[in-house]
């Protein structure tokens, strides 16, 4: 996909757009720092990072800014099979982005985007089962547990965690207000 047909998403807080070279060592440094670290293991290879920011990933990611200051990432996959059409969501925030709404926000935006103008009628997102922030999050804009994919992630340590899988359908989503 082309950085042109990526979106750009205004919310009241944080701006979802397209990201550029630049925004590369941001995010990459983002993804290295401990409380991101935890959940998403060591960061993507800058070249991976800037490849995914160009859209040439399955994945397309998009930088997130409150502020006019990069805080983190959101990315999305698409699954093209008409008759499993859906979408899944991701997200990293920095250590000073978390706990301040931002990530509810993005991920409500993106979502809007997906079910209203890429017309999926499901997403998903998968935490680690034990991320209670993020299931809070997600939970927050309208996600629902289906049920826990056991020993379903590599650990920093070696091991595997257990992940949990959520949906949303297009009418569980949150009420913006």
């Amino acid at each position: 996909m082309d950085t042109d047909l990526l979106p750009r998403l205004i919310g009241a807080r944080v701006i979802l757009r397209p990201g550029t070279g630049s925004d590369a060592a941001e995010l990459f440094r983002i993804r290295a720092e401990p409380s991101v670290r935890r959940w998403w293991r060591d960061p993507d290879p800058l070249a991976e990072i800037e490849a995914s920011l160009r859209g040439e990933n399955d994945d397309h990611l998009l930088v997130i800014e409150a502020d006019g200051v990069v805080i983190g990432g959101i990315q999305y996959s698409e699954e093209p099979e008409p008759d499993y059409r859906h979408a899944g969501i991701d997200i990293f925030l920095s250590t000073a982005g978390q706990g301040h709404g931002y990530g509810a926000e993005a991920v409500t935006l993106l979502a809007r985007y997906l079910i209203q103008v890429r017309g999926h009628h499901r997403l998903v997102i998968d935490p680690a089962a034990d991320n209670e922030r993020a299931i809070r999050c997600y939970t927050s804009v309208g996600f629902r547990p289906v049920g826990i994919m056991r020993e379903y992630e590599r650990d920093l340590d070696g091991g595997f965690h257990d992940g949990l899988l959520m949906d949303l359908l297009a009418a569980d989503l949150a009420d913006p207000e």
